[in-house]
């Protein structure tokens, strides 16, 4: 039985992939995201979920190896980890009151048989018109510093969207029913 690797130390997505109820091991990937890629967001999600796939890949034999990587866009501006508490608080005025959508790539690499299966999956989230306060307020907490787009519905986030229409998992980082089928065709 070929083992399964998931290429990610996101608590979030190894919370997520332990839902399946397969047995796997995390690895880090040393695959660097170029953020200012002047490519469309569900290409970049593929890229992206390519790149961390193939890193740890080239050091397994016997492996199903998954990558993924989380985009957040608002008007096809792509918005990324903000890191700073300024850079979340302008990351937030730009969502407020407007339909982002967030768009998980994910990539499988069968490495005994080469195959590879590479989707991305989209959901959108309305974010309620915030006030300065509320922004201020969720900054503090330090949760938006390192989450794409500056918000985690799975957190504090939770009440600053008002509906999503899609997958609830891929907002979090994984979208467990379509990773599910792609599997099942592995």
């Amino acid at each position: 039985m070929l083992k399964i690797i998931l290429a990610s130390t996101s608590p979030q997505r190894k919370k997520l992939f332990k839902q399946l109820g397969l047995p796997f091991i995390t690895r880090a990937s040393d695959f660097k995201e170029n953020l200012s890629l002047k490519i469309a967001p569900h290409k970049m999600a593929h890229q992206f979920s390519l790149g961390k796939a193939m890193s740890v890949a080239i050091n397994e034999k016997n492996a199903i190896i998954i990558g993924a990587d989380t985009i957040v866009a608002c008007k096809n501006q792509i918005l990324g980890k903000p890191k700073t508490s300024a850079r979340a608080k302008k990351m937030l005025k730009t969502i407020s009151g407007k339909i982002v959508s967030i768009i998980t790539g994910y990539t499988i690499i069968n490495t005994k048989t080469k195959k590879i299966i590479t989707r991305s999956v989209e959901t959108k989230a309305q974010i309620k018109k915030l006030t300065a306060k509320e922004i201020s307020d969720y900054v503090k907490t330090g949760e938006p510093l390192d989450k794409a787009g500056a918000f985690a519905i799975q957190g504090r986030g939770a009440v600053i969207v008002k509906k999503i229409n899609g997958d609830y998992n891929n907002v979090i980082g994984l979208p467990l029913f379509s990773l599910a089928e792609s599997l099942k065709k592995m």
